[in-house]
């Protein structure tokens, strides 16, 4: 699934990049700052896109003894990236808005309202595009959420161009822009804390701790209690566990090794995790399915 949405992302950034300079130049044209604040948008769009698919492209190489989860971390890294180019993005326009408040500008409704329709159709055509993709993936996540942000931007540009045309009044322009900042910076901040929980090594969402050692001790046989769980990601959608199983006496520790890999991938989708085993006397051996074990 990666290399298509390695491919998803980059077909996405080049339609964004090309209307981009059209929005801009629109923008300047018209007068319009909510065309301007959509075509920054845009362009902080294209940056993010571009993080997205450097992201895919390095996190498709193989891990080496210096990196052994090879580059898979660089998709939720520009996932963050993109929430700060959001945050970054609120303070500009907001800045400019309350500059066009204070002093109105004249704005040319016209062609305001052709360019904001033909970015509508564009950001349309973008979000179709990577919903196709994988979106558990928290780079997918992160462009559609831009592709929303500039969705919105065109509305607001269209009813503003609506407005100046048939009334005259200008400031509807800044005013809908910070009104749309205010949906932006949600979904800034919510793509923030999904990357941090990520980079900071939290537990999924969808996991439950407590939940999991119940569940192993009850569908493992010779299994006497679970301690000392981790889970995390290593990036979006794929979990990894270390955990610690006290085994009751006479069981046998390879087969219960196995066992216990087997329930946390099928009833948790953790793939990845390493099992150390513990006697009565507090010694522990990590032992892999094969039974191989290192002290």
């Amino acid at each position: 699934m990666t290399a298509d949405n390695q491919r998803s992302v980059l077909l996405a950034m080049l339609l964004t990049a090309s209307f981009m300079v059209v929005e801009v130049i629109g923008g300047w044209l018209s007068g319009s700052l909510a065309l301007i604040a959509d075509a920054g948008h845009m362009l902080t769009d294209v940056a993010a896109l571009a993080l997205a698919w450097a992201g895919f492209h390095f996190g498709r190489r193989a891990s080496n003894p210096r990196k052994t989860f090879g580059y898979m971390r660089l998709e939720v890294l520009a996932g963050f990236v993109n929430a700060m180019t959001l945050f970054l993005l609120v303070a500009w326009v907001l800045w400019e808005a309350i500059g066009r408040l204070r002093a109105p500008s004249p704005v040319l409704a016209g062609p305001m309202l052709a360019v904001a329709v033909g970015g509508l159709l564009v950001n349309l055509v973008v979000f179709a595009i990577l919903r196709r993709a994988d979106t558990s993936h928290v780079n997918i996540r992160g462009a559609l959420l831009h592709v929303l942000g500039d969705m919105l931007g065109s509305v607001a540009a269209i009813l503003a161009a609506i407005a100046i045309h048939f009334t005259g009044w200008t400031p509807i322009d800044p005013i809908l822009s910070v009104l749309i900042l205010l949906l932006i910076l949600r979904s800034a901040w919510h793509l923030l804390g999904q990357s941090l929980h990520i980079l900071l090594e939290g537990t999924p969402p969808d996991i439950d701790i407590g939940a999991l050692q119940a569940h192993l001790v009850e569908q493992v046989d010779g299994l006497e209690k679970v301690e000392h769980v981790h889970v995390w990601s290593i990036t979006s959608g794929l979990p990894a566990a270390t955990l610690e199983a006290h085994i009751r006496s006479g069981a046998d520790p390879r087969q219960l090794t196995r066992a216990i890999k087997q329930e946390l991938a099928s009833a948790f989708g953790i793939g990845h995790s390493t099992v150390e085993i513990v006697w009565d006397d507090g010694t522990g051996c990590a032992l892999d399915p094969a039974g191989q074990g290192g002290a």
